[in-house]
C-alpha cells in the first residue's frame, strides 16, 4: 500500500464516521450515552475478535499494554463528545470536536520541535475556515459543553500522534482490537456508575447501534492504524476534517437538511484543503 491509497482509505473512514452523527442521534434517542459506548464497541470488539480470532495467538504482554493504552484514550475521545454534545449547542460541538485538525500539527511540531510545512499551515487555515462556515450555524458557544469538545478533539489529535508510533510494529491490527474491548468496558464502568443499563427498545434503534459498532468503530478504529503506516500524522488530522462534509451529505440524503450558502461554501474550502495537499505533494515529487 502507498501513500495515496492509505490517505483514500482514510477518507473511506471519514465517510464512515460522518455517519455516526445520524445513528448517535437514533441511538440516543432510547439508551444513556455511556451505555452506547459500551454497547457499540463491545459489538466492534466480538466482531473483529471472531473475524481474526487466530490472531490472539500472537498477543503478548506488550502488545497488550498497548491496547490498553489505546482503548482508554479511545474512550476519553468519546467522553469529551458525548458530554460535550449534551451539554452545548449542535454547532458549538460540530466545530469544537473538529479542531483535531488543528491540534495535530501543533501536538507534532512540539514533539519534533520543528514547524509546520507552508503545505500543511495553508491546508490547516482552509480547514478550520471551512469547518467554521459548515458547522457554526448559530455562533460558538464556550461553556462547559465547549471545554468537553476541546478535551474529545485533544485526545483524538493524541490518538492519532499515538498510533503514528505504534503502527509501525507487526502487531497493529491486534491492538487495534484490543483497544475496542477496552472501550467498551470502560464505557460499561460509567454506564453502571451513572446509568441505567438498558438494550435498544426498536429494530431502529438496533439497526443504528450496529452500524456504530461495524461500520464506525469496527471499521474505522482498525482500518484508520493501519492506514496511517503509509502517511503522517498531519495528513490523517486533515482528511478527519472531511467528517463533517460527509456528515451533512448524508443528512442532506436521508433528513433531507440543506446545507445552506455558507454551508456549502465551507464543504468547499475543505475540499480545497485535502485537494491543495494533494497537489503539493504531487509538485514536490
Amino acid at each position: 500500500m502507498n501513500s495515496r491509497r492509505a490517505e483514500l482509505l482514510m477518507a473511506s473512514v471519514s465517510l464512515a464516521w460522518g455517519s455516526s452523527y445520524l445513528l448517535m442521534k437514533i441511538g440516543l434517542d432510547g439508551i444513556g450515552p455511556y451505555n452506547l459506548i459500551a454497547l457499540r464497541f463491545g459489538i466492534a470488539f466480538f466482531a473483529m475478535s471472531l473475524i481474526f480470532l487466530r490472531r490472539y495467538r500472537q498477543l503478548s504482554a506488550a502488545t497488550l499494554a498497548k491496547g490498553v493504552f489505546t482503548g482508554i484514550i479511545l474512550f476519553l475521545i468519546f467522553y469529551g463528545m458525548v458530554n460535550g454534545v449534551n451539554h452545548t449547542t449542535a454547532s458549538t460541538a460540530g466545530f469544537l470536536t473538529s479542531t483535531t485538525v488543528v491540534m495535530v500539527p501543533v501536538l507534532e511540531c512540539l514533539l519534533k520541535r520543528t514547524l509546520p510545512s507552508k503545505t500543511i499551515v495553508i491546508s490547516i487555515l482552509l480547514s478550520v475556515a471551512g469547518l467554521f462556515l459548515l458547522t457554526a450555524k448559530d455562533g460558538i458557544v464556550f461553556d462547559t459543553g465547549a471545554a468537553y469538545c476541546l478535551t474529545g478533539a485533544f485526545f483524538y489529535a493524541v490518538y492519532i500522534i499515538v498510533f503514528a508510533r505504534l503502527a509501525k510494529g507487526n502487531d497493529t491490527l491486534l491492538i487495534s482490537i484490543i483497544q475496542l474491548g477496552v472501550a467498551s468496558l470502560t464505557g460499561a464502568v460509567f454506564m453502571f456508575l451513572s446509568e441505567t443499563p438498558s438494550l435498544p427498545a426498536t429494530l431502529t434503534q438496533w439497526g443504528a447501534i450496529l452500524g456504530l459498532g461495524l461500520i464506525c468503530s469496527a471499521y474505522g478504529f482498525v482500518v484508520q492504524p493501519i492506514a496511517q503506516r503509509y502517511t503522517t500524522p498531519e495528513k490523517i488530522g486533515l482528511i478527519f476534517s472531511l467528517e463533517p462534509v460527509f456528515s451533512a451529505l448524508l443528512s442532506w440524503l436521508f433528513l433531507h437538511e440543506i446545507l445552506g450558502f455558507k454551508g456549502y461554501t465551507g464543504a468547499i474550502l475543505i475540499f480545497a484543503a485535502v485537494i491543495f495537499t494533494e497537489l503539493s505533494r504531487k509538485t514536490a515529487r
